[in-house]
């Protein structure tokens, strides 16, 4: 087949749907605490000391709590102190910066090549939410702080000693539930196999839950795998659930979709993990996990390159937001780069999507905190309450939609600045609506600008890869001589670049002036893709019995 594709130069942007709230996050109360535990102790300490001038150094740090927590904490250990040190670094070079030159038009270009690295590192390594936005909003806020050369060590270190305890408050939960990240990811997928079966009763069942499906169980491997090569009986209970979500992907008529969300239930808590019966030998159904564990981690450089495009338009969008606000008079452009650069996602089509939300949250957001700042104003301990309860309630509500949360980030964000002293509100709401809607037509424009050619590339190389990934585990399919653990390694290695697959065509679907998105071809490969799996399933053992019991494997 040809692989020359139509262009595609425009696509509708949605506005149905955008401001709609869905269902909280699972674990929506752990952010929301952690950043609250991490930034009340120096908060409060620095009232006591009559220095609240510094909590702008000790809340950066504070703020590193908000990240890593879907993770296990052998790998969240690793990421929160990966997260520390990329918001030294990045709050250092701000430092240095404003240290050395009070020019607002070099301060700008500082900051948007700093925005367009951060965001490009938080994206590569797939940190996750928060990602870059509050690395950015530190960074370009502290680059029009007053500063000198001999402060800044100071300052710096006041953040790191805050990001230590943010550490401490990320890995604390891990004394009580030392598996709970890996029994959420596994008890995920065990619904989303559910689901997917349910629609599958009737005929193939619907693609889009069979691809969450997919991508629920890779993300569970994943966990599990990041969890430590440690054995346990609790690790062991997990992977053998996990291996039954695949299961019932591949046979979805023969699964028990109840059964699987009562796995799910029993999940919850730190009670003992449910042992499904299966005729297959635990050695037998696991051979994947080793696989999975020695797989070679994508390549940094490779993760960097296909975000190119998306770096150049943050950097392009922040210079713009930038120079627009500074042009207008307004005293805090970083408002204005920090707005520009929290818009750029995947595609046009996020991108718009996150823009309508940023500015209905932000405009709502001002008046919230014309509310909020006379009793903010009754002293630094009121001041400090008041943050308390925003950053709360901002971790509470954003995973309804990134809007709501918006209502509390912009009134949080503008009692930070208040934090050397009171400003005038008028003044402020005035500069952050400006420099709201500057960021927003800025950071949209760039967006335009820089079209995502990459995108359609990405499409081409993940069927390339799924073509010759399905072909390998057939070439097994057809040896009866074929080690069953090669045939499981080849069965994981299929279902992962067939969620690789789907991701890059719902990325490049939403993008605009470039090839159209091969989507028959897509199709073809995925519903190839997921015979093969199921082949797979059948020849290395008969589907799961009917009983269940539980192990005793408490964390």
């Amino acid at each position: 087949m040809s692989s020359a594709l139509p262009t595609a130069s425009a696509r509708r942007l949605p506005l149905a749907g955008t401001l709609r709230l869905g269902r909280p996050s699972d674990i929506w109360f752990k952010p929301a605490l952690s950043v609250v535990a991490a930034v009340a102790p120096p908060s409060l300490l620095l009232v006591a000391l009559g220095r609240l001038d510094l909590a702008t150094y000790t809340m950066a740090g504070s703020l590193c709590a908000l990240y890593a927590h879907n993770r296990p904490y052998a790998a969240r250990a690793r990421a929160l102190a990966w997260v520390v040190l990329g918001m030294l670094g990045g709050l250092g070079t701000a430092l240095v910066a404003a240290s050395l030159t009070r020019d607002a038009v070099a301060l700008i270009a500082v900051g948007a090549v700093l925005a367009a690295v951060q965001k490009a590192l938080c994206d590569a390594t797939r940190i996750g939410p928060p990602a870059h936005v509050i690395l950015i909003f530190v960074s370009s806020a502290s680059l029009f702080v007053p500063q000198t050369l001999g402060q800044v060590p100071g300052h710096l270190a006041l953040t790191a000693a805050a990001g230590a305890w943010a550490w401490l408050v990320g890995m604390a939960p891990a004394l009580c539930r030392p598996h709970g990240p890996e029994r959420r990811a596994t008890a995920h997928a065990l619904r989303s196999a559910a689901a997917y079966a349910e629609t599958a009763e009737a005929g193939e069942g619907d693609p889009r839950a069979r691809a969450d499906a997919y991508g629920a169980v890779q993300a569970a491997w994943q966990s599990l795998s990041a969890a430590g090569s440690r054995p346990s009986a609790t690790r062991r209970g997990l992977e053998r659930l996990v291996v039954r979500a695949e299961v019932a992907l591949a046979a979805p008529a023969d699964a028990d979709p109840a059964r699987l969300r009562g796995w799910a239930d029993d999940l919850r808590g730190t009670g003992p993990v449910p042992r499904p019966g299966d005729p297959r030998t635990g050695a037998d159904e696991l051979l994947g996990v080793a696989a999975e564990r020695a797989a070679a981690p994508r390549s940094l450089r490779s993760g960097l390159g296909a975000l190119t495009p998306i770096a150049v338009r943050t950097a392009l969008g922040c210079a713009l937001a930038g120079y627009a606000s500074l042009a207008l008079g307004v005293g805090r452009p970083y408002w204005a780069l920090v707005t520009a650069a929290a818009l750029h996602q995947a595609n046009i089509t996020l991108t718009w999507s996150r823009t309508v939300q940023r500015v209905v949250g932000n405009l709502v957001g001002v008046l919230v905190f014309a509310a909020v700042a006379p009793v903010a104003h009754l002293g630094p301990l009121a001041l400090v309450l008041c943050c308390l309860v925003l950053n709360f309630g901002a971790e509470a509500f954003i995973s309804r939609n990134y809007w709501l949360g918006s209502v509390c980030v912009t009134p949080l964000a503008l009692l930070v600045t208040e934090f050397p002293g009171y400003r005038p509100t008028g003044e402020l709401v005035a500069d952050r609506v400006v420099d709201t809607l500057v960021g927003a037509l800025a950071g949209f424009a760039a967006a335009l600008l820089v079209t995502n050619r990459r995108a359609g590339d990405r499409v081409e190389e993940a069927l390339t890869a799924v073509d010759r990934a399905r072909e390998g585990a057939a070439r097994l399919l057809a040896d009866p001589q074929a080690a069953p653990a090669a045939l499981a390694a080849a069965r994981r290695h299929l279902a992962g670049v067939l969620v690789d697959l789907r991701a890059a065509a719902d990325a490049a679907s939403g993008e605009w002036r470039q090839r159209a998105v091969p989507q028959e071809r897509v199709v073809l490969a995925e519903q190839s893709g997921h015979r093969t799996l199921a082949a797979t399933v059948r020849r290395q053992g008969p589907l799961p019995g009917t009983s269940t019991h539980t192990e005793d494997a408490r964390p």
